[in-house]
């Protein structure tokens, strides 16, 4: 079943016909709507997948990010904060 035109996303229908959290299948976004969500470009994103440089999901020949792989790849890009360091002999 899918969402209202636009969004991208892709409501799996659950698993073993059992419905609720437990069993039902991880939604699928397409990679215009994953980029929307990460604020990247869509272009990024494929080229990134292409070369397994970041998680993505294969339906076949399609790609496809759960939301699985949008953590992981929000959490692979953080960054540790920097400590400023004074210079010696200028104050």
């Amino acid at each position: 079943m899918r969402t209202p035109a636009g969004t991208g996303r892709i409501d799996a229908a659950p698993l073993g016909g059992v419905s609720g959290e437990e069993g039902s299948a991880p939604l699928l976004y397409t990679p215009a709507a994953a980029a929307e969500l990460l604020a990247v470009p869509e272009s990024w994103l494929r080229r990134k997948a292409g070369r397994r440089l970041i998680p993505c999901t294969l339906v076949g020949k399609h790609l496809r990010f759960s939301a699985a792989d949008l953590a992981a790849i929000t959490a692979g890009g953080s960054q540790p904060v920097l400590q400023l360091r004074r210079r010696r002999g200028h104050r």
